[in-house]
């Protein structure tokens, strides 16, 4: 079987947001699926995904923190200034961290480790919304 829907997440502050219960809200096609493997994709450029620990959310500020510091808005070099000074930093995140993940699905679930979620790494200081491509693969189990 293959499904594939759009997800728009509403807009989030600059940080990383634990969206692993909107994915499995929104397709409620993984109940069907014995093995398989769910895409998510990334349909922006200042915006990234990534799949880490989902009980602390020191993890998740101490993320936003190195990443700042490694990637600052102030350095001097950067010409694509004319959306604001995080949009080149949020480009080069978003670069680096990267914008799919491909899960396995495991009797009708996500198959992730117990500490694992997935995270909408958002990059921008006042951005929009963010659409998902969620595109699921897998064998029912039925002949």
């Amino acid at each position: 079987m293959w499904h594939q829907i759009d997800l728009t997440l509403r807009p989030q502050r600059r940080g990383f947001h634990l969206i692993t219960r909107e994915i499995e809200a929104a397709l409620p096609e993984l109940a069907r699926v014995q093995t398989g493997l769910l895409h998510v994709f990334m349909r922006h450029t200042s915006a990234s995904l990534a799949l880490n620990e989902n009980a602390s959310p020191d993890v998740r500020r101490d993320f936003e923190r190195f990443l700042s510091d490694l990637i600052p808005e102030t350095y001097p070099h950067y010409t694509h200034t004319d959306e604001g000074p995080d949009d080149m930093p949020a480009h080069l995140k978003a670069a680096l961290l990267g914008p799919s993940l491909t899960l396995p699905v495991r009797s009708g679930r996500l198959h992730l480790g117990r500490w694992q979620g997935i995270y909408l790494c958002e990059h921008r200081d006042h951005a929009g919304p963010r659409t998902l491509t969620l595109t699921l693969h897998g064998d029912s189990g039925q002949g």
